[in-house]
């Protein structure tokens, strides 16, 4: 059969930090995962589906492995981590450019065998010797092997497409899952939550953030307008002062830029309210983390 239909699941796997949302949304061609320069923004495998007319690649953006004991939702964590490790056709290892931590190769340990792997060494933007890179890649094939290697960068685009390129012969043949139409299996309701809580981790500081979670409690379309009434959830009331801020304006500031995301995310105008609200145990809330649609 002369070239056939292709489509399989990649997962994009690395440590903290290298761009793997970065590199989502690059794929996607719009900001569909959320980032920040803080670990563990990502809290669920994201699907990016991307139809070319020659393959179905449906992305996924996994959680970093969770390293702190207990807890229900780090549990669940590391549960969808390696679930999405076993259920990709292809593994992307993302590492950033002359780096070779002892991280990147922890998490390397634990890929399984027998996949197809493809190395992404990322922000090779930030290079200022380009020459650097060839020792670096050198050095990469002592410690794995991989069906291919591609030098990009996230953030500007560069080479994107010859990641593309590299990934089409490496997953199965078979029909496309999804309607060429479709980015994500996920609704506008987790979007919305994910994208509110992205600017908490943009705008608090260092450890309020991983004890905040966002709960959209109402979401209704009307036309073009989506009204959503959500809440921030955090485990003590001196956090909840941190969110709101001085006279609010904390919270004004990340609702309003929450908003413009929905807005440019969903097409369409968007009425956000948002109150924050103390759940001391909303991690250990099985009910609430499957409403927020990490269980």
């Amino acid at each position: 059969m002369n070239n056939p239909f292709r489509s399989g699941y990649v997962a994009l796997v690395g440590r903290p930090n290298v761009g793997k949302s970065s590199l989502l949304n690059r794929l996607m061609g719009q900001k569909l995962s959320i980032t920040s320069d803080k670990p563990q923004t990502t809290r669920v495998p994201l699907l990016g589906i991307l139809t070319t007319p020659r393959a179905q690649m449906l992305f996924l953006d996994t959680p970093g492995y969770q390293t702190r004991t207990g807890g229900l939702l780090h549990k669940t964590m590391n549960q969808s981590a390696l679930q999405a490790l076993d259920q990709a056709d292809v593994i992307i290892w993302v590492v950033e450019a002359l780096k070779l931590t002892t991280e990147d190769r922890h998490i390397l340990a634990r890929l399984p065998a027998g996949k197809k792997r493809v190395v992404v060494v990322n922000k090779v933007d930030m290079l200022k010797r380009k020459s650097d890179l060839l020792p670096y890649l050198q050095e990469l094939a002592t410690v794995t092997s991989f069906d291919a290697v591609v030098p990009l960068s996230a953030r500007t685009g560069r080479q994107v497409p010859a990641l593309i390129e590299a990934l089409h012969p490496l997953l199965p043949e078979g029909p496309a899952p999804y309607s060429e139409d479709e980015m994500t299996d996920r609704s506008e309701r987790f979007l919305a939550g994910e994208i509110l809580r992205e600017k908490m981790f943009r705008y608090l500081g260092e450890e309020v953030p991983y004890s905040t979670a966002v709960e959209i409690e109402t979401f209704h379309i009307e036309g073009k307008l989506r009204r959503i009434q959500s809440a921030i959830l955090v485990k003590r009331e001196g956090q909840k002062a941190i969110v709101i801020g001085q006279r609010g304006e904390r919270l004004k500031k990340i609702s309003s830029e929450a908003r413009k995301d929905m807005e440019a995310l969903f097409g369409g105008k968007v009425f956000l309210e948002v109150w924050v609200k103390v759940r001391s145990q909303w991690d250990e809330d099985r009910a609430m983390l499957q409403r927020m649609g990490y269980l």
